[in-house]
Formats: C-alpha cells, structure tokens, sequence
C-alpha cells in the first residue's frame, strides 16, 4: 500500500437558480450562519447558503427572500483555473444499438419514467441498456440543485410534478424488462420537507412485490440530512444504500455549493450503523483534486463503513459546466482500487467510465 504523503502524487484536475416554492407550514429565513443540518435534528424547513465547514456563506442573488419562496446559493466563477484537455484514447463510449436496447427504450417510454441514464447522459447508456439494464430516476426530472458537473435540469419543482403513481409505473416496467436488479434514484427536491421519501420507501415495496427475489440499490440524495426523510427509506431495507460523496472536500464549494461532506458522511453512517445497510458512495476525478485527497477520501468512506466505492472520470457534460482538468489515466485508476481496498473498503470499482451504478448488480 502506498502512503498518503507518496511524493510521486499525480495533480488531477454556477449557475442561479429560479426561487423555489415552500409548504404552507411556518417559513424560515435561510440564515447564512449556520450550517445545514445533520442526521439526528428533527426539523428542517429551509436550508442554508453556508457550507457548514467555517467557510464563508456562498453569494446569494438577493438581500431577501420573497413571501414563501427560497432562494438557493449561486457560485459566480470557478475557484480555480480550468484547463480543458483532448480526449484520450482510452476514453471511448459505445454506441446505442440491438434490438435489447430498443426495448429498454420503448418500455421507459411508454411507462413515462426517467433515467439518470439520459438525464445525467451518462457514457455507459448503450452498454446498459443493450444488456437490458437502466437505472431509473424517480421524483421528476428537475432538481433544486445547481451542482456544476451535473446535466440533470435544474429548476423549481411543484408539487404536480411529484408523481404517486410512479413506483407502480417502475415496478411494471422492472418486471417487463426482467430485471433481476433494480437501480433507483432521484434528483433532489429540496422544495419539499419529507424530499420525496415517500416516492422512495414506495417503490422498493412494490418493485418487491412484482418482482419476487429481485435485489434493490437506492442512490438517495441526502435529503438535508433530515433524519424522518432517510429513516422512512433506510426502514425498507433496500439490499444496497447508496450516496455519493461526488468530490473530495476542498472542491465542493466549486463542484456542490448546495451539499455539504459531513452531512453526507453522516447519511452513509446512519444507514450502516442504525440499520445495518450495504453502503456505497462514489466520486469523481480529473476535477482538480490531489491523490492524497483521495487517499484521505477513501479513509473517511472507510471509517464510516462503506462497503462498495465507485471511482470515474469526471466528463464535461456541455460548455456550461466545468471543464475537465485532467483525464486520469487507466493506471491511477488502477491504483486508486488497490488503495481503497487496502485501506478497509470491500470493493472499489474504479475506471475511466466507471458510474454509480455501472455493473451495479455485482455489487449486491
């Protein structure tokens, strides 16, 4: 195992968004003071701007907040310079094709689900999907968040948009697709104080029902940290809890202004220590961190009790997100697996187009 001060460590390289509406219950002005809350507080109405990590608040777009609506932080430029780089070699995507491909696309379609696949236009889709997998993504296609690596739609979700038909809808289409392992996961709808748990807890109970023996991973956001929002999800017992960490710490006013590392840390604690769940969590990289980050990382991952880490490159998704820094190579990749692994981690799946749910039924 390499330690962490290794000298030979390889130097790995927002928009505003609309107010969001809130309950009718009594309405709390965002405080740039504190920190967001944790699992284990009770309430939560409304979340703050600050990263809770001493940092300073992020820039707001106004002074103010209007009667009942919210505004979220807006990151005005990067924290460092970004230096786009030419593909490599080794980074090439297959293309959709075969007749198992246009039936996973036709039963999505015609149920009126979502994919993170699409959504996120994730590299592996023709991979997956031509081997009749797909993750599906619950709670619409609009999140309240504005990370800036990310291609899901960022905006103000209403209440219409949250769907209760939805996990019937998944589950029919994860019995006609034959799935043997089902991936679910959301964008986050931060507008709402149970953050679509309810959607969640409901759909492992009826993927269950229609598909007998069927394993189930969860990719949650971290609903604020509310504890009754991930107890309602955590309480189903789903085989495999997923929640991604995304970047090291020092990047996350950067690449999550609305996120905060602790708070994710804790959601992946509660869910292994409360409730005896599988946990996984996953990064990116060529986003500008450091391996000794990393190394520090995959220390956290394994003193919280993560079972299984996934490592990826970090793909620019259009020219309004962050340029990539470096394109790690398939070798630090390799490293980076017999880290994690050597430093208490079960399993790391680590690869240039490596996702949080790629070969996720291994994983189970």
């Amino acid at each position: 195992m390499r330690p962490t001060g290794d000298s030979r460590a390889v130097q790995t390289g927002v928009g505003t968004l609309a107010p969001l509406p809130v309950s009718s219950a009594p309405r709390l002005m965002a405080d740039p003071t504190k920190s967001p809350l944790r699992p284990g507080d009770l309430t939560l109405k409304t979340t703050s701007p600050s990263l809770g990590d001493g940092s300073a608040p992020l820039t707001t777009s106004s002074a103010a907040f209007g009667d009942g609506m919210l505004e979220l932080p807006v990151v005005e430029k990067p924290a460092g310079a970004n230096r786009p780089g030419r593909r490599p070699a080794w980074l090439r995507v297959k293309l959709p094709y075969g007749e198992t491909f246009r039936n996973v696309q036709k039963t999505i379609e015609e149920h009126g689900l979502h994919t993170v696949c699409q959504s996120a236009r994730c590299p592996n889709m023709g991979e997956c999907w031509t081997a009749g997998t797909a993750t599906f993504m619950i709670l619409g296609n609009v999140c309240t968040r504005s990370c800036s690596f990310c291609a899901v739609q960022t905006g103000r979700p209403t209440d219409k948009d949250l769907d209760w038909d939805e996990p019937r809808r998944v589950a029919e289409a994860a019995r006609l697709m034959g799935l043997k392992h089902v991936v679910v996961t959301s964008i986050n709808r931060d507008d709402r104080e149970d953050g679509g748990a309810p959607i969640f807890a409901e759909t492992i109970r009826l993927v269950r029902e229609q598909i007998p023996g069927c394993t189930i991973e969860v990719l949650i956001p971290d609903m604020r940290g509310l504890r009754p929002a991930l107890d309602e999800i955590f309480v189903e017992k789903p085989d495999i809890l997923n929640h991604n960490v995304e970047t090291v710490p020092r990047l996350y006013r950067r690449v999550r202004p609305q996120a905060n590392y602790q708070r994710s840390l804790d959601v992946l604690k509660m869910a292994k220590s409360e409730h005896g769940l599988r946990t996984k969590s996953g990064i990116m990289v060529g986003l500008g961190e450091s391996q000794d980050e990393v190394f520090s990382l995959m220390d956290d991952l394994a003193a919280h009790g993560v079972n299984v880490m996934t490592i990826g490159q970090y793909l620019q998704p259009t020219k309004m997100h962050l340029p990539v820094e470096e394109f790690v190579h398939p070798d630090v990749f390799r490293m980076y697996k017999e880290e994690g692994e050597a430093r208490g981690i079960e399993h790391v799946e680590s690869g240039p187009l490596v996702r949080s749910s790629y070969h996720a039924e291994r994983h189970v």
